[in-house]
């Protein structure tokens, strides 16, 4: 009984982060009824004395219930009374009319009793224009972003919500492999060949862009790991471990990517242990993640909303003033009938030098995507999050949603610059291992390749916060369409105008200028925006050569298990030379999906060659080169290109004309 009455009576608080749609599996059948009858009791209560109540959302919230009871409770009569009948009818010796009633009273109990979940919602796919990039890139390498996928990082037979053999469990995670894709990323990420190297690298960039100089990682910088904990804040026994109910299988961040996190934080940066923070401060940190991350990392801070200090953890603390300011001023962000300005945040994010905000990438039946500034809900330190619903996209269930389409109030983008939030974001890592449909759903198996049926294992990272965003919403939307019969919520209009407006601020409402902070100082762009060529390919412009926006580096594997890979892109594009024809020289761009061993010469008519350019290894990216021929006699020529990486050998010709 424990976890339903928050759903109840207390989902005003905790509307953001529990589902209202209670799935009537095992013994929650049994509770149903109890359930629908309070919702409707409570309906009752609330609106008599106020019928404008209706519109509330804890309302909303107990509506589906109720309705569900009354037809529950329908269905029951329905089917009583058909059983009455068929006695009846059978004692008279009337067999077929007695066998049609008998037939009627079993099809409505199982109607009743049969239903294990609600319907999902099915959202039309939406086409969304390719290619066509907005804002400024951000990063050493602007607009990179780094996905790195590994099939053996998970268990390919785990039964996610299968009582003891949870995803989350290290049975289900191979340490070792989701170690190495961090190192991978971070080191594909900075253009690096060392973890340290890399390290280095992050920590400066983001200190020069934030006017603290060039500097590394000074000793006594304070660093909070924020993670996504939606399903803790009720269905926990007394030592913190998980209750095996409908919120046991939840996708939520990894522990063993936390715990790969806290590893190179630790040996390879050199933080004191003492110096780092974890937990979601609205929530509390379960026991199979404390135990993983404390049995090495005795000393660091593990936090939790409402204190359990006999079990190892520290009670967050408010701060005094509001310090996150929303920028509709009140026009949009509601709690209750009152006007919403500002929110406190927790000391933990005022104390700390650098945050890394870790959410998993799962769709949200309001905002289309969990993400980054959606993990921010529960940063704010109020005791819901259910105030900045208005500023995303759905409120309800109706198709199509409220507040979509283009060009009004986000309140993700105020969470996106906010300097004590987004704007503390050493990098971006977002966690994709056990993806899902939406927040309160249970690891799904992605269909699109290379995943071809199998968990979406894979972790992106990035320095440019709309740029990471964008391709983990690319992934969501081309995953979950109708044809998968799961929830559709990236489908959404107007998913993606967060972006639009992080992105660009010519694409803000007429009516606002975000300025969170709330010093007169607008928003600037807070990175680049846009949609890839297809869900196959996967290409940005800057994969594409075709423009400034993403770059894509994808790392994955050719082979699984002694299998090839279907569906995969090219590891390697040689982008026509410019000028062509040309006289004296040429420029020659080629993109690299991955580390790879390069080889890039020139070839007369004859097939001699007669130069040079490219011959060694070299890190993802885009590249460009120019072939000086002046001492060359007019004619043809080839550009022959020859890339080699795990195992694949790609080779790509250029014919060329020098014409003097």
């Amino acid at each position: 009984m424990k976890s339903f009455i928050p759903v109840l009576f207390n989902h005003c608080s905790h509307s953001d982060k529990k589902h209202f749609i209670i799935k009537l599996t095992g013994w929650y059948t049994l509770l149903f009824p109890l359930v629908g009858f309070l919702a409707l009791i409570w309906i009752i209560i609330r609106i008599l004395p106020k019928p404008g109540r209706l519109q509330y959302p804890c309302m909303k919230v107990a509506a589906p219930l109720a309705s569900g009871f009354l037809v529950w409770t329908a269905g029951l009569a329905i089917s009583g009374l058909a059983l009455f009948k068929a006695r009846h009818w059978f004692k008279k010796s009337e067999r077929m009319i007695a066998l049609m009633f008998t037939f009627i009273g079993i099809i409505s109990l199982l109607l009743v009793f049969g239903h294990r979940e609600p319907a999902r919602a099915s959202f039309t796919t939406v086409q969304h224009e390719a290619n066509q990039p907005m804002g400024e890139a951000k990063g050493l390498f602007p607009g990179r972003v780094v996905w790195v996928y590994d099939p053996d990082a998970t268990n390919e037979n785990c039964n996610p919500s299968a009582y003891n053999h949870g995803w989350f469990l290290n049975e289900n995670n191979d340490q070792p492999v989701i170690d190495q894709m961090l190192s991978k990323g971070i080191q594909q990420l900075t253009g690096s060949t060392t973890d340290s190297a890399a390290w280095a690298q992050i920590f400066l960039y983001f200190n020069q862009t934030h006017g603290r100089g060039s500097n590394g990682y000074q000793p006594g910088e304070k660093i909070f790991i924020k993670i996504n904990a939606t399903s803790s804040f009720s269905n926990y026994n007394s030592d913190l471990s998980k209750v095996f109910n409908s919120d046991y299988g939840v996708s939520e961040t990894s522990p063993q990517l936390v715990f790969a996190v806290l590893k190179q934080l630790v040996n390879v940066v050199g933080v004191q242990e003492q110096d780092i923070y974890v937990g979601d401060p609205m929530r509390h940190i379960y026991k199979h993640c404390y135990d993983l991350w404390h049995g090495t990392f005795t000393g660091v801070h593990y936090l939790d909303h409402d204190g359990y200090t006999n079990l190892g953890r520290e009670k967050v603390v408010k701060s005094t003033t509001a310090i996150v300011y929303y920028s509709d001023r009140g026009k949009v962000l509601r709690s209750g009938t009152d006007k919403v300005y500002s929110d406190n945040l927790y000391t933990v994010s005022e104390i700390s030098t650098y945050m890394i905000n870790i959410p998993m990438l799962k769709g949200h039946k309001r905002a289309g995507i969990t993400a980054f500034p959606k993990n921010h809900f529960g940063t704010q330190a109020r005791n819901d999050a259910g105030h900045l619903h208005n500023g995303l996209v759905s409120i309800n269930e109706e198709n199509p949603p409220v507040r979509g389409g283009y060009g009004l109030y986000r309140v993700q983008v105020d969470l996106m610059s906010s300097r004590y939030l987004e704007g503390k974001q050493l990098f971006f890592l977002l966690d994709a291992l056990w993806g899902s449909d939406w927040e309160i759903h249970e690891p799904v198996k992605f269909m699109m390749a290379p995943f071809n049926n199998d968990w979406s294992s894979s972790i992106f990272l990035s320095q440019d916060a709309v740029a990471i965003e964008s391709v983990g919403f690319d992934f969501l939307r081309s995953e979950f369409t109708v044809e998968r019969g799961l929830e559709t919520r990236p489908q959404m209009s107007g998913v993606d105008d967060y972006l639009h407006q992080a992105a660009d601020s010519t694409n803000w409402p007429d009516s606002i200028q975000y300025d969170p902070e709330n010093d007169g100082t607008v928003l600037a762009s807070l990175g680049t925006h846009e949609h890839w060529n297809d869900a196959i390919n996967k290409q940005y412009t800057r994969n594409l050569g075709t423009g400034n926006g993403i770059e894509l580096v994808q790392m994955v594997p050719t082979t699984v298990a002694g299998r090839e890979v279907t569906g995969l892109p090219d590891a390697f594009k040689l982008f026509a030379n410019y000028p062509n024809p040309f006289n004296a020289s040429t420029t020659i761009r080629y993109h690299i999906h991955e580390l790879s061993d390069v080889s890039i010469d020139i070839y007369d008519i004859q097939g001699r060659k007669v130069a040079g350019l490219v011959n060694g290894q070299q890190t993802a990216g885009m590249y460009q080169i120019t072939w000086n021929a002046a001492d060359m006699a007019t004619g043809i020529y080839f550009c022959s290109a020859q890339v080699q990486s795990e195992g694949r050998i790609q080779t790509q010709n250029l014919k060329m004309i020098l014409a003097r």
